[in-house]
Parts: C-alpha cells; sequence; structure tokens
C-alpha cells in the first residue's frame, strides 16, 4: 500500500459526475443571478434580506476556511456523488474484480488455443529449416561433383541455389526464434495467469463478506467523523485495499491482452509455404522486448528471454502446456494490502 497511489477523486468515474454536477451548479447559479438580478437586489436592500444574505456569506467563508468542515462537505459530495454514480457506471471494487475474473478466465481459454496454434507454427517451420538443410547439402554435393565432371554451368545453378537456401534458412531461423520468444512468453503468461486469477478469486470470495461487515460496522457518519478527526478510516482504507487490486490486475490484463493480439497479428502474417513474414510483426516484438519489466511476468521475462537466446537451452515443443498449480502453502500475492 504505500506503493500504490490512490487516484484523486476528480480522476475516478465518480469524480467526472461531480465535475458536470458543479458545472450545471455554476450555470444555473449564474442564469439565475442574471435573470433575478432586480429582485435579488432588492430583497438585500431590506434589514431580513441583507442580514439572511450575510449569514449565507460567514457560513461559506467559515465552511472554506474551517479544515474539519470542509473536510465534512467533501466528504458528503463526494458519497454523494459516487452513489449516483453507482447507478450507472461499475465502481464497486468487489463487482470490478469479478468482471476481471471473466475476462481472466476468456483470455486463458484464448491464450490456449493461440499457444497451440504457435506450436503448429513451429513444427511446421521447423521441418521447413531441415528440410532447406538438406537441400543445401545436397546441392552442393551435386555442385561438387559437377566440377569433378568439368560442368561449370551446372556447379554455378547448384552454388547459387544452395546460396539462396541457405540465406532463406538465415532468415527462417531468425523467424523461428521470434517465435520461440513468443511461445515463451505466452506459456508463461498462461501459468502465471492461472495463479493470478485463482488469488483474485479468492480474494473476492473472503473480502466480498468483509466489507460487507466493515460498511455495516463503519456507517457513512463515522467515516465522516474519523475523516474530519484526521483519523484513518478502516472502511476507506478497506476500500483503496481492493481498489489497488483492481488496478494492479487491469494493468496486467491489460498487457495479457495487448501481448496476445501483437502475436496473433504476427502469426497471420506468416506465410510458411512461401517463406513471407511481415518485417512489422518482428519490430514489434522487438520493442517489447525492450521496453521495461513486465507487470505480468515480473523478473522472469529477463530470464525467458535469455533462455531464448541460449542454444543450449532447447525447447520441446512437444512438451504439453504446463499447468501451474497452487502449492499448498502459496501466499496470495495480494494479502499484504490488508496487514
Amino acid at each position: 500500500m504505500n506503493d500504490y497511489k490512490p487516484k484523486s477523486f476528480w480522476k475516478r468515474p465518480e469524480g467526472i459526475t461531480g465535475a458536470i454536477f458543479l458545472g450545471g451548479l455554476l450555470v444555473g447559479g449564474g442564469y439565475l443571478l442574471t435573470t433575478f438580478a432586480t429582485q435579488i437586489l432588492a430583497l438585500i436592500s431590506t434589514t431580513l434580506g441583507l442580514a439572511v444574505a450575510l449569514v449565507a456569506l460567514a457560513a461559506i467563508i467559515y465552511m472554506v476556511l474551517d479544515p474539519k468542515t470542509r473536510a465534512l462537505v467533501g466528504y458528503m459530495y463526494k458519497s454523494v456523488m459516487r452513489w449516483f454514480t453507482g447507478l450507472f457506471v461499475q465502481i464497486d471494487p468487489i463487482g470490478i474484480l469479478k468482471s476481471y475474473i471473466d475476462d481472466l478466465e476468456s483470455n486463458l481459454s484464448k491464450m490456449n488455443k493461440q499457444i497451440s496454434k504457435l506450436r503448429g507454427q513451429m513444427h511446421k517451420l521447423k521441418e521447413v529449416i531441415v528440410n532447406n538443410q538438406k537441400s543445401i547439402q545436397s546441392n552442393l554435393s551435386l555442385a561438387n561433383k559437377a566440377k569433378q565432371a568439368n560442368k561449370r554451368n551446372m556447379v554455378i545453378l547448384k552454388s547459387r541455389k544452395a546460396g539462396r537456401l541457405k540465406e532463406s534458412n538465415m532468415k527462417l531461423e531468425d523467424l523461428y526464434k521470434k517465435m520461440e520468444i513468443m511461445y515463451r512468453v505466452l506459456t508463461k503468461m498462461h501459468e502465471n495467469s492461472e495463479i493470478l486469477k485463482e488469488d483474485v478469486k479468492d480474494q473476492v470470495m473472503v473480502k466480498e463478506q468483509e466489507r460487507k461487515a466493515i460498511h455495516a460496522s463503519h456507517g457513512a457518519m463515522k467515516s465522516a467523523m474519523n475523516i474530519i478527526a484526521g483519523n484513518k478510516d478502516q472502511r476507506y482504507m478497506f476500500d483503496m485495499a481492493l481498489e489497488a487490486i483492481a488496478d494492479d490486475v487491469s494493468q496486467k490484463v491489460g498487457e495479457m491482452e495487448q501481448f496476445m493480439d501483437m502475436s496473433a497479428n504476427f502469426m497471420d502474417s506468416v506465410d510458411l509455404q512461401n517463406g513471407i513474414f511481415e518485417e512489422e510483426g518482428l519490430k514489434m516484438l522487438e520493442k517489447w522486448e525492450n521496453e521495461g519489466i513486465s507487470k505480468i511476468l515480473g523478473t522472469e521475462k529477463e530470464e525467458l528471454l535469455l533462455q531464448a537466446n541460449n542454444e543450449k537451452d532447447v525447447l520441446d515443443l512437444n512438451q504439453p502446456t504446463k499447468q501451474r498449480q497452487k502449492e499448498v502453502a502459496h501466499t496470495n500475492q495480494y494479502d499484504s494490502l490488508f496487514d
């Protein structure tokens, strides 16, 4: 929680509602002042009207200058805007987390299919590379025999063909390396996302009832008094911890979907039969490689890139996708937020 910086009220959905409401008040107030200016001046000119205006002005000045009154009015205003916004937009952190669980389950299913498709393409590509290597050796052998038989045209023909195949294989091997990175990342993302989904599910199951109990025992007035007194409100801190989880899961789901879209577009651009693939897809992958630490992979991102570039660490495509199981003593990655 020390590293988490909650969004300000004005950057939240209820803040937008609040800004619109304030704008409406200002416009409405301005309209009333201009429309009934004569009547208002006539009222203020009377002793009673002047007294009422002075009392109202004093109340406004007191509210602006007194921090406790300002905090109370601000809390009440925010609470009303949050309640009103909640009628139209999902702002309950538990509800948001439940929607992210659905997104994770959907993405995991799509990712499984994508991994299978990528594995199939890599098998085909490996076969093309191996066949090209055999063809290179065959053409070089024929060129050597033609040279011994003094068949100059045949030597040139077979040598050039071997050269073209060798050049093609260099590109295909580079493509295979990029596919290997993609495969390793997708499988690791799938593995980590399984744990993420279970951790979020556990938090929702436990914290949903706990939140109801806290909200029941810490009513709006008690929360307001805590805020006025400058104390940490348990209800507010609990909801902030849930929002921190929602923000973190949001970023991880976003990164997951972004990488899936990138890899899907790249795979769709590959034509193995003709040895064609779009350079743009490779550039996008290289950009991802050079970006900072991944939210969903953490420090494992660097390890995956090192493994993919290590010739001794051969990827076994026949190995089934690893289904990561939670350890018996597994610590939920979000438990510390509620300490």
